[in-house]
C-alpha cells in the first residue's frame, strides 16, 4: 500500500494554524468587547451621537419631570391670579384690578368688556396671562403660559441674552455716533418727514439714544439683521405711523444693501436679495373692516368700524409673515361710526341724534378693535409668525389738539422729568391698548407668538422729535408763532427721520432677536 507524500501531509497543519489564530482573537475581542458595554452602553453614545440634547425637544424625548412640572402650575388654581401689566417689563403686583363698571360694551354677545383705568388689565383669574412683553408668548392647546422668569419649568440657563432686563425704562443720551443714516442717503424717506431737508435748522435731535436703566440696547446693524431675518418676511401693518417705522427701518438697511422694489398699489415690498428677506407695508387704517355704504340710521359716505370684525383686507397675507408689526390708535381720533353686533354702539365726530345714548366711545372702542385683531391672529390656524404689537405713539400737541392749535414748536432736546407735560389722553390710550391685547390672546389656540413693544413712556419724552412746521420743502412757509402767540400749522405726530422713530426699529430688533433664539432652543 502506497503513502501519501510528505508534501500532502505537510499542508495540513498550515491550514488549521489561520483559523485557529482568528477563533482566539475573536474570542478576545468579545471579551474586550462586555467590558466595554458595561462601562459604556452603546444606545447611550449612538442616540448623544443623533439625536444631542439640543434634539432631545424635537423628537419628543423631553424629560417627564419637566412635563409634569408644567402641567401641575397650568393646573394649580388653588390661588386666584390677577396680573397687572404697566410696561414691557413684566411687573405683577397685589393691587386689586380697577375696574369701570359704568360703560359695559359687548364684545362677543352677553359678555361685557371690562374697561380698565390707570393701565390695569383685568383678566380671567382661571387662565391668567402674565405678559413679560420684553418676551415672546408661545401658547398651545388653549392654556395660557407664563414665560416671565419667575416660572420656567427647569433650572437651566436660558439662551436669551439680558432676558430679564426691561429695555423700555431708561433714559435719552447723547450718542457722538450719531444717527444710523443721512437724509441724503435714504431715497425711500417721506418728504414730510425730511426735517434736514424740509430746513430745520437744529440737529441734535438725530443724535440721541435710548439708553436702558440695567442693560444696553445694541446699536442697530443692518447686516446683522438681514442675517436674523434671513429668508424671512417682516411685515408692517397699519396707519401712517406703521409707514414711518417701515421707512426707518428701509432707510437703516439700506445703508447695507439696495433692495429691490417689489411692491404694488396693495402692498409695498422689498427684497433684499443677499439674503432673501422682504420688508413688507399694508395700509389698514383701524385693523378691522371698514364699510362706507349706509348702515341703520348712519348715511352711506361715513367710514363704519365693524368693531368685531378684522381687517380683511391684509388678513389672507398672514400666514406668509414670519414677523407682523401692528400699529394704530391715531385714526380712532377721526369721523367714524361704530359698530358691534350688527349694531351702532357710537361714534366720533358723527352722532346725528343726542337723544340716542353712545354705549362706548373712541378710546373703547381702540380697546374693543385691538382685542379683535389680536384675537384673529392667534387664532388662525395656518399662521406660525411672531405678532409684536408698537404701543400707542405719543403726539405732543401741546396747548390744544391737531386741529385746536396744540404745537411743538421750538422743542430741541427731549423733555426731563420736571418738564414732561404727561397727556391725559395717550394714557388712556396705552391703557386700552394693553387691555385689549391682552384680552385678544387670552384664548389662543394657534401657534403664533406675540409680543407688546411698548415705546409709549420712553417717547413721551421726545417732544422734540417731530417735524412741527417743517412738513414741506415750500421755502416761504411759516416756522414761527404769529404776533398774537398762534403756532403755525405743524406736525407734532409723525417723526422726523433720522431721529427718534429709528430706535423703534432698534427695539424691534432685539425683540426678534430675543424670541428667534427662545423659538429655537
Amino acid at each position: 500500500m502506497k503513502l501519501g507524500s510528505p508534501k500532502a501531509m505537510s499542508a495540513y497543519p498550515k491550514t488549521i494554524l489561520p483559523i485557529a489564530a482568528s477563533v482566539g482573537g475573536l474570542a478576545l475581542f468579545v471579551i474586550f468587547a462586555s467590558l466595554l458595554l458595561v462601562n459604556q452602553p452603546i444606545g447611550t453614545k449612538v442616540s448623544g451621537y443623533f439625536y444631542s440634547v439640543d434634539q432631545a425637544s424635537k423628537i419628543g424625548l423631553s424629560s417627564n419631570n419637566e412635563t409634569s412640572i408644567i402641567e401641575n402650575w397650568l393646573n394649580d388654581t388653588d390661588k386666584e391670579r390677577t396680573t397687572v401689566v404697566s410696561s414691557i417689563n413684566r411687573t405683577v403686583t397685589d393691587k386689586p384690578v380697577e375696574i369701570d363698571t359704568d360703560k359695559p360694551v359687548d364684545l362677543d354677545t352677553d359678555k361685557p368688556v371690562d374697561l380698565v383705568k390707570n393701565k390695569t388689565i383685568g383678566l380671567d383669574t382661571s387662565n391668567a396671562v402674565d405678559l413679560d412683553t420684553n418676551k415672546t408668548v408661545e401658547i398651545d392647546t388653549n392654556k395660557t403660559v407664563d414665560i416671565g422668569t419667575g416660572k420656567i419649568a427647569d433650572s437651566s440657563p436660558k439662551k436669551i441674552a439680558d432676558s430679564g432686563c426691561d429695555i423700555y425704562h431708561g433714559k435719552w443720551v447723547l450718542d457722538p455716533a450719531g444717527p444710523l443714516y443721512s437724509n441724503n442717503s435714504c431715497p425711500v424717506l417721506t418728504q414730510m418727514q425730511n426735517c434736514q431737508g424740509n430746513g430745520r435748522p437744529d440737529k441734535d435731535y438725530e443724535n440721541y439714544r435710548w439708553q436702558p436703566t440695567k442693560c444696553d440696547l445694541p446699536r442697530f446693524d443692518p447686516k446683522k439683521f438681514l442675517e436674523l431675518m434671513r429668508g424671512k418676511t417682516l411685515a408692517f401693518v397699519g396707519d401712517s405711523v406703521a409707514r414711518n417705522q417701515m421707512e426707518s427701518m428701509l432707510c437703516i438697511l439700506w445703508q447695507a444693501e439696495a433692495p429691490i422694489n417689489r411692491g404694488n398699489k396693495r402692498m409695498q415690498r422689498y427684497y433684499f436679495r443677499s439674503t432673501s428677506t422682504t420688508i413688507i407695508r399694508i395700509w389698514s387704517s383701524w385693523l378691522v373692516h371698514k364699510t362706507t355704504e349706509e348702515f341703520d340710521f348712519a348715511p352711506e359716505g361715513v367710514d363704519k368700524l365693524h368693531l368685531d370684525a378684522p381687517d380683511e383686507t391684509f388678513m389672507g397675507d398672514v400666514p406668509t409673515f414670519d414677523v407682523l408689526v401692528l400699529s394704530s390708535g391715531h385714526w380712532f381720533a377721526k369721523r367714524s361710526v361704530y359698530i358691534l353686533n350688527n349694531e351702532i354702539v357710537g361714534g366720533q365726530l358723527w352722532w346725528p341724534d343726542n337723544s340716542r345714548k353712545k354705549k362706548i366711545d373712541s378710546t373703547e372702542a381702540f380697546e374693543i378693535s385691538v382685542a379683535t385683531i389680536m384675537s384673529a391672529l392667534v387664532n388662525k390656524p395656518d399662521y406660525k409668525g411672531l405678532t409684536v404689537v408698537r404701543s400707542y405713539s405719543p403726539d405732543h400737541y401741546e396747548g390744544g389738539a391737531w386741529n385746536t392749535g396744540g404745537s411743538c414748536t421750538g422743542k430741541i432736546k427731549p423733555a426731563v422729568d420736571g418738564e414732561l407735560v404727561e397727556s391725559e389722553f395717550t394714557n388712556i390710550m396705552h391703557g386700552k391698548q394693553v387691555s385689549g391685547f391682552n384680552r385678544g390672546i387670552k384664548n389662543k389656540t394657534n401657534k403664533s407668538r406675540v409680543a407688546f413693544m411698548d415705546i409709549t413712556k420712553p417717547f413721551s419724552y421726545r417732544h422734540d422729535g417731530h417735524p412741527g412746521p417743517y412738513r414741506n420743502l415750500d421755502p416761504n412757509k411759516i416756522t414761527k408763532r404769529s404776533a398774537d402767540g398762534r403756532p403755525p400749522p405743524q406736525d407734532c405726530l409723525h417723526w422726523c427721520m433720522p431721529g427718534p422713530v429709528d430706535t423703534w426699529n432698534e427695539f424691534l430688533m432685539e425683540t426678534i432677536r430675543r424670541d428667534f433664539e427662545a423659538h429655537d432652543s
